[in-house]
């Protein structure tokens, strides 16, 4: 029986990584079908939210049958809140690649009103981020979901750049306000994905130590 939780546990975390990994996918192809203004590349974005939902609806049914056949605690149980959680996440950060994909729908072939360059170092950051989250996460790294917070706060530092020059596009052309809002948003979505990133490096810290730690400050 013990052997059965242990490998239902295993499995369940292949299925966590699995999910997380779809979202680095849809993060690099929105970012890029912006980029490039490729609306099929937007396109793909959409079908690989769809298949999230899906995942993250398997998952949490695994989650809640664990906890109700196998009745686990002190670790094991927080082993699996955590994945609960840690779901949570990535379906939210799935719906904002969402977003920025359909955000290149919005502007379509429009000329941009500069090069997407900013934002696609936000997202490199980004997936930097998620990847070190789920890893720490498989190795039970404390010192590797601290670390993600310096990352963080690098997004943060891209995403005030970017405000910035928007903001500066805006005021000396009225007519790029429509545009630049819209890339703005698509900055906000990339720096909400970091901060989810850091939301696992919290449940990681939870489920190796018990403690609850705010990494977002």
């Amino acid at each position: 029986m013990r052997q059965n939780f242990q490998d239902d546990l295993s499995s369940l975390q292949q299925d966590i990584l699995r999910m997380g990994s779809l979202v680095e996918s849809m993060l690099a192809k929105a970012v890029e079908s912006l980029r490039i203004q490729n609306m099929e590349l937007a396109q793909e974005v959409f079908e690989l939210e769809e298949q999230i939902d899906l995942l993250e609806a398997d998952i949490e049914q695994k989650c809640l049958r664990l906890i109700a056949t196998q009745q686990p605690f002190a670790k094991d149980l927080r082993r699996i809140a955590a994945g609960f959680k840690i779901i949570t996440d990535l379906e939210r950060m799935a719906d904002y690649c969402y977003d920025i994909a359909k955000t290149t729908i919005q502007i379509g072939n429009e000329p941009l009103i500069k090069p997407i360059i900013d934002l696609p170092r936000m997202s490199s950051l980004t997936q930097k981020m998620l990847k070190d989250a789920l890893d720490s996460y498989v190795r039970e790294d404390v010192e590797l979901a601290y670390q993600m917070c310096k990352d963080d706060d690098a997004v943060d530092g891209i995403f005030s750049q970017v405000f910035r020059e928007l903001l500066t596009y805006m005021i000396e052309d009225p007519r790029t306000i429509s545009q630049a809002t819209r890339l703005l948003f698509v900055g906000r979505y990339i720096e909400r994905i970091a901060d989810h990133a850091t939301n696992i490096g919290e449940r990681v810290i939870y489920l190796v130590t018990g403690e609850k730690k705010e990494l977002n400050d």
